[in-house]
């Protein structure tokens, strides 16, 4: 990233001195963060790494002078412009939020309300508690949809959350928190859910906005090509302590301690398949000619694939290209208005409730956020349990020993059967989601985005698990993704698609040879580089 920080040029925006925080697990106190100091100036972003459940959520959140329920400050300060956060009341605390001290948050369809317009949204804060009349609130967020490349800016605030894609929506989360020229700015994996071409806009928009207004920032991600991209410094945790700390360039190019050394080895991510891998024995899902629509609009035209048994698939491409529409179709959740899908040979019914139960168990599907997918009030025991009764009529002690089965296929033990979604880390709850699927005893599980939202230590574990699963059980995996990384590591064979259609497919190790289709060759350009200047680059290349 362009040094335009000059770490003696003014007073620190945040000091955090000696900060422990403690959090609350089965009535049982524990300390979560552990003697953590930092600070930032004007203009300065320090990037925030670590695997999930280190604390760097944690710390991002007490930057802001606020702590989850559950959690607790039992020593250290969080100072902002020399105000200690943790010594006033709440109510001193509250006012700061969005007008000093700002969060950009990794969902912005969460953090929207589907029912207001965007401009009514974006400038509540700066009329309620920045002293702002809605006149000028209106204009300085125009001014920052410009700045942040919107399209039709004088126009875009009267849309709604719905009407914008989600780069589109990513950035205007990010006008508001700007909006009332906040001091410091937490970006909380800003980028995470977004695909490769939308990642590269919001992480340009991102770093024009630091640099044009000054603001210092913690950058709080687990994706470490991205820090090396808009990092000044960089701060590595483990298990809620510091372990190093430093300029960018020297994290990068010298990691000194063992656990950052291990993290930046498994960016270059590499898992042995076994020589039976991805073999097949022919076609066991087999799409033809399908199209579908919503309403008027063409969201899947002439597609055409084949899934071979025990073989994995990767569906890439950018958000609306169709990857997710095309596995509502394979599910029955969607019908197809042209086209047939045919299971080993035969043809599928198109609609969910037409399909027996036996189809239903062949066909699992594992979605992206296994917070939205999990019942939190259900425990994992019930979870699991739940298809074993459905589709195998399992009962009693014979459900409770596959229940016990399921969790260690996926590496997890028997004690977490008790235990409920919320008491387990994102890594535990997407074993327990494929637990799930597996207990159907499938054929095909699509995998929709199911490693997007891990750190990249868990993804690693969890790829190794499916692969491992695949050799064992022959299961097919139709694998949804926008991680290009992913798809090397996982995939048998590559199928791209764009605005509905399949633009290219081919076996993986041809996929990364080029010469490729434009398009390909466009997502694959797009996958951040650890090397620094990688975004410069992408930003010179417009320029001219």
């Amino acid at each position: 990233m362009h040094d335009t920080a000059n770490p003696e040029a003014a007073a620190p925006v945040i000091e955090i001195r000696d900060l422990w925080i403690d959090g609350k697990l089965n009535e049982t106190w524990a300390p979560i963060v552990k003697g953590v100091s930092l600070s930032l100036r004007p203009g300065e972003v320090l990037g925030l790494v670590g695997e999930s459940g280190a604390g760097k959520s944690t710390i991002g959140l007490a930057a802001l002078g606020y702590l989850r329920s559950g959690a607790r400050a039992t020593a250290g300060s969080v100072r902002i412009d020399g105000t200690d956060l943790l010594s006033i009341p709440e109510a001193d605390r509250r006012p700061m939020r969005g007008t000093r001290v700002a969060y950009v948050a990794q969902s912005a369809q969460a953090a929207f309300n589907p029912a207001h317009r965007l401009m009514e949204q974006i400038t509540t804060v700066a009329v309620k508690r920045g002293g702002m009349r809605r006149e000028e609130a209106q204009k300085r967020a125009v001014d920052l949809f410009v700045a942040l490349q919107l399209p039709e800016p004088n126009t875009f605030g009267e849309r709604y959350p719905h009407q914008v894609s989600g780069g589109q929506l990513q950035r205007a989360m990010v006008a508001m928190a700007l909006i009332c020229n906040p001091s410091l700015i937490v970006f909380d994996e800003p980028t995470t859910a977004l695909d490769v071409t939308t990642q590269v806009e919001v992480l340009i928009a991102i770093r024009k906005v630091i640099e044009d207004f000054g603001v210092a920032a913690i950058y709080i991600t687990h994706d470490l090509a991205v820090v090396a991209q808009i990092a000044h410094r960089v701060a590595v945790l483990r298990f809620g302590e510091i372990i190093e700390e430093g300029a960018l360039d020297r994290i990068l190019n010298d990691p000194r301690h063992p656990y950052t050394q291990s993290l930046w080895a498994l960016h270059d991510m590499t898992l042995d398949k076994s020589d039976q891998h991805g073999q097949g024995g022919g076609a066991l899902l087999s799409i033809e000619s399908v199209s579908a629509r919503y309403g008027d609009f063409a969201a899947l035209t002439d597609v055409n694939l084949q899934v071979e048994k025990g073989a994995t698939v990767a569906l890439v491409g950018e958000s609306g290209s169709g990857k997710s529409t095309l596995g509502r179709v394979i599910t029955g959740l969607m019908e197809p208005s042209e086209g047939q899908i045919l299971w080993d040979g035969k043809p599928l019914a198109t609609k969910v409730q037409r399909r027996p139960l036996e189809t239903l168990r062949r066909i699992q599907i594992i979605y992206q956020s296994a917070d939205t997918a999990l019942n939190p009030r259900t425990t994992i025991r019930k979870i699991i349990g739940r298809p074993l009764k459905l589709y195998h009529g399992l009962r009693g002690k014979a459900r409770e020993a596959r229940v016990t089965e399921l969790l260690k296929m996926v590496e997890l033990s028997e004690a977490f059967a008790d235990r409920y979604p919320g008491q387990l880390s994102g890594g535990q709850k997407q074993r327990v989601a494929i637990a799930r699927a597996l207990a159907a005893n499938p054929e095909l599980i699509i995998c929709d985005e199911i490693t997007s939202s891990l750190d990249k230590v868990v993804q690693a574990e969890v790829l190794r698990m499916l692969l491992d699963l695949q050799d064992r059980l022959g299961v097919s995996y139709l694998f949804i993704t926008h991680d290009i990384e992913v798809v090397r590591v996982i995939a048998d064979r590559v199928v791209v698609m764009q605005n509905g259609r399949i633009v290219e497919q081919d076996d993986t190790a041809s996929f990364f040879a080029p010469p490729h289709e434009p398009y390909t060759e466009k997502l694959l350009a797009s996958v951040p580089d650890m090397a620094g200047g990688w975004l410069d680059a992408i930003i010179a290349q417009r320029a001219v």
